[in-house]
């Protein structure tokens, strides 16, 4: 079973249930919430994931990537959503027309 490794980055699960409660974007929060949930004992991912309607990968994925990069990895950033379908060019021709 897949945990966070709290002692890597020089943290307990309070500090990860801090986070949980502090941080600005309720992504973040659901994100350290999963972590503070697992590395506690008190839900497995499937478990957690189940309960907040998420897929068991996307939990196992905050794990991995808490274990791997850090904390500052699961603050939630924005990335700009999906690309549109027409270029500038495309968009100045069409209103043109």
């Amino acid at each position: 079973m897949i945990r966070p490794d709290f002692e890597k980055w020089n943290q307990s699960a309070e500090d990860i249930r801090c986070l949980s409660i502090e941080a600005d974007h309720p992504r973040s929060r659901e994100r350290f919430q999963a972590l503070y949930m697992i590395g506690s004992d008190q839900k497995n991912a499937s478990q957690w994931a189940g309960g907040i309607n998420r897929q068991k990968q996307t939990v196992l994925g905050w794990v991995h990537d808490y274990n791997e990069y850090g904390p500052d990895r699961l603050h939630y950033q924005h990335t700009g959503g999906r690309q549109p379908k027409l270029n500038e060019a495309e968009k100045k021709r069409s209103s043109k027309r």
